[in-house]
């Protein structure tokens, strides 16, 4: 290495002249060759392959031509990486093809972009239902039907989430919009379908429609896919790190959300039964097995655990009488003129769930 003039000094220009050995140059960067292929197994781990599942290896950035990089790359896919580019163009190259592909002049050619993390929305219980999953391919569009969570519920808020954590507070709120005008209906029964439509160029559109109605409302999310490497790494650790204490949160959420069902279809029971169906203390019995629940269910310091127990118990109380409620339940449904679908679903199969957007009191 001889580098003139690189400064002066109080006696004149000085200069670098010294020797870079291979063997000390590739002690200097090997913990930065270490270092890049950790991206790489993340890569391969979130897409679910093998490094043997990868049919060519493209090199891409000046650095990579350094004999080290390509032995450690071929140390770990087991094959030899690509050289028929040049690793100084091959970004430019890249978005020339993604650039001829989306304008309609490459078509034998496919190029994938996929999510960085993953998109849902909130929903009961203050919990994040994913719609479109991290490291699905772009474009990429996912519906779903959810309900109501109270009884005549006339407008839910949807609150558009991305993340990796079960709990809504703790993932990234992307925007917020009101569907309002939703008929008068017993929770559980009006259909509001749900749409995450991600376009090619990353842009986030989500729709809610009442399926009822007919009203939607929609929003568009421009920066939806835009984050940073390290805004991505960020709170993937963060999902990582709180991985445990997530997962306690959401089972005592999804136990408070099972018991809530089961208090919502006894007490719907017992309300539309004719008072010749059910003994008077059977159905105190029963009244008194869900005011166990709800007080188990509510209680500030409430387990899972003990939530359990109380539904086992309201259970075993239902248990008893259940075969016989519910079919005197049917007969009086009949006598309206026909069954409603079950929890919202309609004939179509299309995925409904109970309760799911939640906006109480509205």
């Amino acid at each position: 290495i001889n580098q003139p003039f690189i400064t002066q000094g109080s006696a004149g220009p000085l200069h670098l002249t010294m020797t870079l050995t291979r063997a000390k140059l590739e002690e200097l960067v090997d913990d930065l060759i270490k270092k890049t292929i950790e991206p790489v197994k993340k890569c391969l781990k979130d897409a679910k392959l093998k490094p043997s599942d990868i049919d060519e290896v493209v090199m891409v950035g000046g650095q990579t031509r350094m004999p080290k990089v390509i032995e450690a790359v071929k140390e770990f896919f087991g094959k030899d990486p690509h050289q028929g580019v040049n690793p100084d163009e091959v970004v430019a190259v890249g978005a020339a093809v993604q650039a001829g592909i989306l304008g309609g002049d490459v078509n034998d050619i496919l190029l994938l972009d996929v999510t960085p993390l993953t998109l849902g929305l909130e929903t009961m219980g203050a919990v994040m239902t994913p719609l479109i999953d991290r490291n699905t391919t772009v474009p990429t569009q996912k519906s779903q039907i959810f309900s109501t969570a109270s009884d005549n519920q006339s407008q839910v808020e949807i609150n558009i989430l991305q993340g990796e954590r079960p709990m809504a507070a703790d993932n990234k709120s992307l925007g917020r919009f009101i569907l309002d005008g939703i008929a008068p209906a017993p929770r559980g029964v009006p259909q509001i379908e749900v749409t995450f439509d991600i376009d090619s160029n990353g842009i986030l559109h989500v729709s809610a429609k009442d399926k009822g109605t007919g009203k939607e409302q929609k929003i568009t999310i421009k920066n939806a896919t835009n984050l940073s490497e390290e805004e991505v790494e960020k709170m993937k650790a963060e999902a990582a790190a709180h991985a445990e204490e997530d997962k306690k949160k959401k089972a005592l959420v999804d136990k408070k959300n099972e018991a809530d069902s089961l208090i919502f279809q006894t007490e719907k029971t017992l309300k539309d039964l004719p008072a010749d169906k059910i003994k008077e203390e059977e159905k105190k019995e029963i009244e008194e097995a869900v005011k166990a629940l709800k007080e188990a269910k509510d209680k500030s310091d409430a387990t899972v655990e003990s939530i359990d127990e109380a539904l086992k118990k309201a259970s075993e109380s239902l248990s008893k009488y259940g075969e016989r409620l519910y079919k005197a339940a049917q007969e009086v449904e009949a006598t309206k003129g026909g069954t409603k679908p079950e929890n919202g679903k309609s004939d179509s199969g299309d995925k409904s769930e109970e309760g799911e957007i939640i906006d109480e009191g509205k």
